[in-house]
């Protein structure tokens, strides 16, 4: 039995789930959402389904696909109606449910379906548009208001609102909340200053701009929660069976959920209303501090633990989370300095503590296989951006010895040290080759090969081509790297991590 509106009467699960009612499908077009992936579904679409159930927010979504794929789509056999199996740890306990999501009224093709989607623009009822075009989506353009439809995503978006403004009485007409999900830095206010310069450029006329300007607002947001997709073939039959169904778009997401989206307006918050079920939206005039949590609490410490999860021999997060001194490591790491620092930025003890006991729960999820080979990519970049920060924060106000980030930093330099073979640099780690992904191995290679272990820690900290500055001048960091670097190479991994686990206990 394939899931759709009409077979939902006849779902006789083998597990407890909310059938979706029939009233559901009868709500208003309230949103417009560019993307069909699986981030959008899972977090964004998942609110508002739960508003829907709950009689809150009362609308549902169009999607516009920006591209067609062959076969019959998926999309319109199910009615817009998919499963999301939400599952990983929450408090301590397993948390293992099934939610049939009926927030999709349809998906529209911009390329075949253009005309449709501006009848969506011109709708009384439409209040929302969600966006989710990767990275490279929120980019100038020199898109023209007359092609049908304009190849960028802030082109299309500049169409929706110009044909919106003409149909609804110009200057009064009804504005937008705009809400992108793209993983930039204030990707709201870069993508109204695109729509500004594109209005600009099609000569649509001041009274448009100043439209958008005051009638529309372009809210940044933050996303997070893990969604890794489709379930792998095993689980997809076991699942399905267990359900009683079959279902195209099933997919499966983490237990976590945050969307933090920066707004003060009381209309903002009027039409975000999905907000009031569930504490995972959160609606703020500045979300800068989530955004830090989840940088460098998150991201953060999956940068600084890679290398050493790696050389101990743990292929997945979870498997390094189920050894007691490797989890001790990142209680440390996390709540003892990483938080520290944060708190130097305002951020109080207790919210950050918080948000890492979300971390290692997220870490713990026995329903995720997160390779760390995976997490490896871009090493050098990433332990810039995300904690390079944190150590010089760290160092200048707790230069202490035996830091959980000299240790990692440490890990890190060892799991650098490769040999090249062919096109790759590849790291030895006791007879398994790993293959780097890192577009500056090549410079640790060569800092490996001119230098032995303690020297290595002095050179490799003085490359300002790779780290902006001189790490050496960190007060007792370099020091306290050469300790565990050495320490690393003499006991092992594993045998480091008990001798740290047990000085900590001192």
């Amino acid at each position: 039995m394939q899931l759709s509106k009409t077979s939902l009467s006849a779902i006789n699960s083998q597990t407890p789930m909310v059938i979706p009612g029939e009233e559901l499908f009868g709500l208003p077009e309230k949103v417009l959402q560019f993307g069909t992936g699986v981030l959008l579904r899972g977090l964004p679409d998942y609110f508002i389904d739960k508003a829907n159930k709950q009689g809150v927010f009362n609308g549902r979504i169009v999607i516009v696909k920006s591209t067609d794929s062959g076969g019959t789509d998926a999309f319109a056999t199910q009615d817009g109606l998919y499963t999301q199996c939400v599952r990983g740890l929450e408090d301590g306990k397993v948390v293992e449910e099934y939610v049939i999501n009926a927030a999709v009224s349809r998906v529209l093709s911009a390329k075949t379906e253009w005309n449709k989607i501006l009848e969506v623009a011109i709708n009384p009822d439409l209040q929302l548009v969600i966006s989710n075009t990767t990275e490279l989506g929120i980019v100038s353009s020199n898109d023209k208001v007359t092609d049908a439809p304009p190849a960028s995503f802030p082109g299309k978006l500049l169409v929706v609102l110009y044909e919106r403004f003409k149909a609804l009485g110009g200057t009064e007409a009804p504005g937008l909340v705009i809400v992108p999900t793209e993983l930039i830095v204030d990707n709201g206010k870069k993508l109204k200053a695109i729509l500004l310069e594109l209005a600009q450029q099609n000569n649509l006329g001041n009274d448009f701009i100043t439209w958008i300007e005051n009638k529309n607002e372009c809210c940044s947001s933050l996303v997070d929660r893990i969604v890794p997709g489709k379930l792998e073939a095993a689980d997809e039959k076991a699942t399905t069976e267990l359900l009683g169904y079959q279902d195209d778009l099933k997919f499966m997401s983490e237990v976590f959920r945050l969307w933090a989206i920066e707004s003060g307006s009381e209309k903002a918050k009027e039409v975000l209303s999905f907000a009031r079920v569930d504490e995972g939206v959160v609606i703020a005039p500045d979300i800068e501090k989530f955004r830090e949590l989840k940088l460098r609490l998150l991201n953060g410490t999956h940068t600084l633990s890679c290398g050493l999860a790696i050389l101990a021999g743990f292929e997945t997060v979870k498997e390094a989370m189920a050894d007691e001194a490797f989890e001790n490591y990142i209680q440390e790491l996390t709540k003892k300095e990483i938080a520290v620092v944060l708190e130097q930025k305002g951020i109080p003890l207790e919210e950050s503590f918080a948000f890492a006991d979300k971390v290692i729960e997220r870490f713990k999820n026995p329903y995720l296989d997160h390779k760390w080979i995976s997490i490896s990519f871009a090493f050098t970049s990433k332990m810039k951006m995300r904690n390079l920060p944190l150590i010089q924060s760290f160092y200048t106000k707790n230069a202490q010895e035996a830091t959980a980030m000299a240790l990692g930093f440490a890990a890190y330099l060892l799991f650098m040290r490769t040999d090249k073979e062919g096109d790759h640099f590849v790291h030895n780690n006791n007879g398994k080759a790993l293959t780097l992904n890192d577009d500056k191995a090549a410079v640790l290679a060569a800092l490996w090969q001119e230098n032995d272990p303690e020297a290595l820690v002095s050179a490799a900290l003085a490359q300002t081509g790779l780290w902006g500055a001189d790490l050496n001048t960190i007060p007792g960091f370099a020091e306290q790297t050469k300790y565990w670097l050495l320490t690393l190479i003499k006991d092992g991994a594993g045998a480091t991590l008990n001798k740290f686990a047990a000085m900590e206990v001192k």
